[in-house]
């Protein structure tokens, strides 16, 4: 199997969307504001449970906000 890098746009979209602070995004995800950090800066891959509440809060598909690239 070839290796492959999950990327995401959930900065852009937070930002995009409602102009949250990471600190302030993270308390509606239920995460850390060091946590969001780390995924938006893709140094960690959320579990599916944190892809969804994400997706739920910016009002985006999960599949627009991670995707995997080769």
């Amino acid at each position: 199997m070839s290796e492959f890098t999950i990327k995401n746009k959930v900065k852009i979209a937070r930002i995009e969307k409602e102009n949250l602070t990471q600190g302030d995004f993270a308390k509606l995800v239920g995460v850390t504001r060091q946590t969001m950090n780390l995924i938006e800066a893709q140094k960690y891959n959320p579990t599916i449970r944190v892809c969804l509440l994400i997706s739920k809060y910016l009002e985006t598909p999960v599949d627009e906000l991670f995707w995997i690239e080769e």
